[in-house]
């Protein structure tokens, strides 16, 4: 598995690094760790999936992003302040598999490679430029368009093969309303559109994106 987080670095100092992880498994419905928890540790994620999830101060729970392998989460907990928390709470979609550096054990790595806090810097900014895509999204996009986007960036994420111009989404209708910002009855219309000019097929528990092509030119059209 590659990691596009160590890229910038030599592969011996890639080396070095992965071997200072430590190998975990989480079953489905899993939670890895928990929003407000003390951040301890950076997860690289070797296979499977999870969602970012947040609080609102209504009680509801928003879902921030699907993570998916080969990328990242908990960055936060290397920087050098003291006793930094979790931002969110990541669930595993699926069995998924992670490699696990503490703090300390980064904290090492950095006194001897100083390159290695290279990472933390490019993996902040992908933060900040992602949630500043959102804001934007939920401020000035319409319902419909913000569902046409999530469902291509979710069919990104599960099309197997990746290349496949048909991809089924194995998340319920309440997970992509907290997905878009939307009601759940807004979001169903939305996706009843979309079938009825069949571009999706509705499941249980499932969205099966038929046409990505297809849908990308209505998001194009939409926008």
């Amino acid at each position: 598995m590659e990691f596009p987080l160590l890229s910038s670095l030599s592969p011996d100092l890639q080396r070095r690094v992965l071997a200072s992880a430590r190998r975990r498994h989480f079953d489905r419905r899993e939670v890895v760790v928990h929003e407000g928890d003390i951040a301890d540790s950076l997860h690289l994620v070797e296979s499977g999936r999870l969602a970012a999830q947040v609080s609102t101060p209504s009680g509801q729970i928003a879902t921030l992003n699907v993570i998916a392998a080969g990328e990242h989460f908990g960055e936060i907990s290397l920087l050098d302040h003291r006793r930094p928390r979790r931002t969110a709470t990541i669930v595993a979609l699926e069995p998924t598999d992670t490699l696990s550096i503490s703090r300390t054990a980064f904290g090492k790595l950095r006194e001897e490679h100083p390159a290695v806090l290279h990472l933390v810097t490019v993996a902040l900014a992908e933060s900040v430029d992602r949630l500043s895509q959102r804001l934007l999204e939920t401020m000035y996009d319409g319902l419909d368009h913000r569902v046409y986007r999530q469902l291509l960036l979710l069919a990104e994420v599960y099309a197997d093969p990746p290349s496949s111009n048909e991809a089924t989404i194995p998340l319920t209708q309440e997970v992509l309303a907290e997905f878009v910002g939307g009601a759940r009855p807004s979001v169903n219309m939305a996706l009843i559109k979309l079938r009825d000019q069949g571009l999706v097929a509705l499941g249980r528990g499932k969205v099966t994106v038929l046409d990505r092509r297809a849908l990308a030119a209505r998001l194009r059209k939409a926008h």
